[in-house]
């Protein structure tokens, strides 16, 4: 597959913007997948970086990254994001085991979690994105081809239109248990949209349902503008995130939810990596700081 040439592969929606960290992300996974201590297993991710014309280039191994794990962009920010994977991943299987059969991914971008991990019976993934994304990710995986795992259901629907009705159209009932995931969303959203994306969630949800999201808490993102890792996104890949980065106030997306009722718990991305012995830890003018993952579980009444 990575020999083969991309030309007949639509990448509307995942070539620039927003779009194209999803990319990154998938890079990131790749990087992590062929790790000798690999914290989550993606091996569809390098498909994704080769089918596109614009990160064609990028490395899918450590080994082909000239200063290795010294690289502050495909070092330590991709063992970020193979850290988020393993993190959410267990998230997300710990929450099926119990009670929700229902998941949905938020911005699922090129998520493969339906292809990649051992769900339980009966469990429905919905991934909500826009349908060019969808459609690319559809593509690649065909021609792999990839086997689901579980019961996959694509929702093409930009999160800023009526992705509710979609949803629910789409075979989601608000009435049992659900999990739900937005994994490195938020923060590309204003402040409002957050909210109402917070509010739709406990709206949609009953007694058992669980949620994991990512939140940045910085009160001003250009304090970490010469931070290695920014610094390294946009000269490397041309991806300036902090460009992408809503530039708006931040809700307190937790607080609101524990008002609602829901118990909810943050902690930054190394409480993990001390917890698995791998990932980053703090830096001097660290972008990461800020950067908070939150759980939350909304409870009998």
């Amino acid at each position: 597959m990575a020999g083969t040439a991309p030309q007949p592969t639509d990448v509307e929606g995942v070539d620039a913007g927003v779009g194209l960290t999803a990319l990154l992300v998938a890079a990131a996974r790749a990087i992590e997948t062929h790790r000798h201590d690999s914290l989550a297993q993606d091996t569809y991710a390098e498909h994704f970086v080769r089918a596109a014309p614009a990160c064609a280039h990028w490395p899918v191994r450590i080994e082909q990254v000239p200063d290795g794990d010294g690289n502050p962009l495909w070092g330590r920010f991709a063992r970020y994001f193979g850290l988020r994977t393993r993190v959410l991943d267990d998230f997300l299987l710990r929450s099926v085991r119990t009670s929700a059969r229902q998941v949905v991914l938020l911005g699922a971008g090129l998520d493969t979690r339906a292809f990649r991990l051992d769900w339980p019976s009966g469990c429905v993934i919905f991934e909500i994105d826009r349908a060019g994304v969808l459609a690319f990710k559809h593509q690649v995986l065909t021609d792999l081809p990839a086997t689901l795992k579980v019961k996959r259901i694509p929702v093409p629907v930009d999160l800023r239109a009526d992705w509710v009705t979609a949803l629910t159209t789409a075979g989601f009932n608000p009435a049992a248990p659900s999990v739900w995931l937005a994994e490195g969303l938020l923060f590309y959203l204003p402040g409002p949209a957050e909210t109402y994306l917070i509010d739709t969630v406990d709206r949609l949800t009953t007694e058992g349902s669980t949620l994991a999201f990512e939140a940045k808490l910085e009160k001003d993102l250009q304090a970490y503008r010469d931070s290695p890792i920014y610094t390294a996104t946009r000269e490397q890949i041309g991806i300036n995130l902090l460009h992408l980065f809503d530039k708006g106030p931040r809700p307190d997306s937790a607080g609101d939810l524990t008002a609602k009722g829901w118990s909810t718990s943050m902690h930054t991305p190394f409480d993990f990596t001390r917890r698995h012995r791998r990932g980053p830890l703090p830096e001097p003018n660290d972008a990461l700081e800020g950067n908070r993952w939150v759980f939350a579980h909304k409870p009998s009444p």
